[in-house]
């Protein structure tokens, strides 16, 4: 197998960066070419990978013009250009702007017209709907209807808040008092303070109210696929969250997987995926409502999880699964998760203090004698010493940001 037959490049610098050029450099031994606008500390000080840093690179204005200039480059008649995004604005933009790149890359991304229908939550459930798919019973709010919505609402307190979408441009760079990813909410007067501090926001997207499922952190439930170019499913890894981050800005990112094995699920999400046609790696988040045993479906990320390396710590591998078809040309039966072991962004100590199920807890602490543990950013093939200290130091960051902002989701919900 010759490894100067494919380049890969990465969009972005975060936590599914790292993971990825982790597992290439794992697999195949070779630097692929980083794209950001600037580093963030899980790619800080990393010596697997090849920078590239562009002004402004998440702007749509920008994004066309320099992949092009920087795929043009790169081109050669016997080496494929693998494109890999790490964020969803930068899957929305290649999604977008797929035509300019024609012919110089190498691995297909959906189309844009089913990129909406996924990141647009009311298309989105239609498609569950249509699909017999189960999801949270929702509201979807236009801007105007901030304050009156309640009085359509068909279920009870309490609930959660969501923008339509929380990667969309203005979201992110919207700014009001108490902005999060997800809010949850017990009562109507804190619901319409959260409403009236947006409001002072530019912040015009749409909100999505839905009723709260039942369930802590370990209720979710997380499935990383990767579909081929004709749409066919070869790759299934599902995991059972056991603890979500707390800081406002990341509320809801998974912090620690264990994965799991559904044939159920799996053959449920594997026949949706297939018959709306989509193509490449996607994120999908659910979560198990006790009361019916039914897997509520949340939403689908197009690309992989920042978490998506507890996909390796269960022994496969997503990017092998998009090399071995895109450049080899394998047509591989799917793989499905079937192993179980630990994924985790924080210090076990976190876990310890934060994971308060027993069962759980003994299940972690089996698989860290097991050495089964998979932690992203710390990998002893790129550990120089300002590496060392700067993950060393986001590590303190989480014990701190969980001290400061953890609450019981369920019993807060319930009190």
């Amino acid at each position: 197998m010759d490894r100067n037959d494919f380049i890969p490049i990465i969009l972005g610098s975060d936590e599914n960066a790292y993971g990825i050029v982790r597992l290439i450099h794992e697999t195949y031994r070779i630097k692929p070419l980083l794209l950001c606008t600037r580093l963030l500390i899980p790619t800080m000080h990393s010596n697997l990978f090849d920078l590239v840093q562009i002004d402004r690179f998440d702007h749509d204005d920008v994004f066309p013009g320099k992949l092009l200039s920087i795929l043009e480059k790169h081109a050669a008649p016997n080496k494929k250009l693998i494109v890999i995004p790490c964020s969803d604005y930068y899957a929305g933009m290649l999604s977008r702007h797929y035509g300019k790149f024609k012919g110089l890359i190498a691995n297909h991304f959906i189309s844009d017209t089913l990129l909406d229908t996924l990141d647009t939550k009311d298309k989105f459930y239609e498609l569950c709907e249509r699909f017999g798919l189960d999801y949270p019973k929702t509201v979807v709010c236009e801007p105007h209807e901030r304050e009156s919505v309640l009085e359509r609402m068909d279920f009870q307190f309490p609930i959660v808040v969501k923008p339509e979408n929380s990667n969309a441009y203005d979201y992110l760079h919207c700014h009001f008092e108490g902005k999060k990813k997800v809010f949850f909410f017990n009562k109507r007067e804190d619901y319409l303070a959260m409403i009236r501090s947006m409001n002072t926001s530019d912040y015009g997207g749409k909100l999505i109210i839905q009723e709260f499922i039942p369930g802590g952190d370990s209720a979710m439930r997380v499935i990383n696929s990767y579909s081929d170019d004709n749409g066919n499913v070869k790759m299934m890894c599902l995991g059972q969250p056991v603890l979500e981050e707390y800081a406002p800005k990341t509320l809801g990112n998974y912090a620690a997987i264990i994965s799991r094995s559904d044939m159920d699920i799996y053959a449920r999400v594997k026949a949706f995926l297939e018959k709306i046609g989509y193509i490449g790696f996607s994120n999908i988040d659910m979560k198990f409502d006790s009361r019916t045993g039914k897997y509520m479906m949340f939403e689908i990320n197009p690309r992989l999880g920042r978490s998506s390396l507890f996909v390796r710590a269960a022994g496969l591998n997503m990017i092998a699964a998009l090399i071995d078809q895109v450049v080899y040309g394998k047509d591989n039966d799917c793989v499905y998760g079937q192993a179980t072991a630990l994924w985790t962004n924080v210090p076990r100590t976190v876990l310890k203090r934060y994971v308060t199920d027993q069962g759980l807890s003994a299940e972690m602490n089996q698989l860290y004698k097991q050495k089964k543990v998979i932690i992203s950013l710390w990998y002893n093939k790129d550990l120089n010493l300002k590496r060392i200290i700067s993950v060393s130091r986001y590590f303190v960051g989480h014990i701190n940001n969980y001290r400061r902002y953890y609450f019981d989701k369920e019993q807060a919900t319930l009190s």
